[in-house]
């Protein structure tokens, strides 16, 4: 069964990495390798057996449990632009997910890129080029836009500016996936205090 608090606690968790990530590559230009790595790995796993294996593992998603323990504590933990991005995706992914003419096209642009990432790896500026594309013309065309706020000098690189895009995509995957664990904004609020515990839990199973 895939509709549990457990599954929605990892794909927060996810979705709680990517934003990170893309704070990261705002403000310094650059991110943690493995973390960056989990995301666009999690984006090109289409098709898994369950929830961990989208991740790769639950170790993978470390620093996702860390900073969903934190947003879902007190106020004075509470990274408000994380949250912001959070809750921008999953409205956006909210919109994606009526159009199917653009899931076909992203779900095929995955794919390719797929094939692309097994030649040059999951990180490579041709792939996450191709993915930060997808999203171009796809989500980035539904309004309201995600704004990312960081320095001009990193937000102006390409190269950065595609890590962000393809970030962005991977936490849509996470968003969707939320609700494909039966995640709600409503359910979310009501279960925060759980969702806290069992981020902890899941954390403690990997110390």
């Amino acid at each position: 069964m895939i509709k549990n608090l457990t599954n929605q606690t990892i794909a927060l968790a996810g979705l709680a990495q990517a934003v990170e990530a893309v704070s990261n590559l705002a403000k310094t230009g650059t991110t943690d390798t493995d973390d960056l790595e989990t995301c666009i790995a999690s984006l090109l796993k289409i098709n898994a057996d369950d929830v961990t294996e989208v991740y790769g593992g639950l170790d993978k998603l470390k620093r996702g449990f860390l900073l969903l323990d934190r947003q879902l504590g007190p106020h004075e933990t509470v990274n408000t632009e994380l949250a912001r991005y959070a809750a921008a995706l999953i409205y956006l992914e909210g919109k994606f997910r009526r159009q199917d003419a653009m899931q076909k096209s992203i779900r095929s642009g995955l794919e390719r890129a797929t094939v692309q990432a097994v030649h040059f790896g999951l990180t490579h500026e041709n792939v996450l080029s191709n993915i930060a594309d997808l999203y171009q013309t796809s989500i980035s065309q539904i309004n309201p836009r995600i704004m990312v706020m960081g320095e001009p000098r990193h937000l102006e690189n390409p190269i950065v500016a595609n890590k962000i895009r393809a970030l962005l995509l991977a936490g849509i995957r996470s968003a969707w996936l939320w609700r494909q664990c039966g995640g709600s904004k409503l359910g979310f609020l009501w279960n925060r205090r759980k969702l806290r515990e069992e981020a902890k839990r899941l954390l403690k199973s990997l110390n």
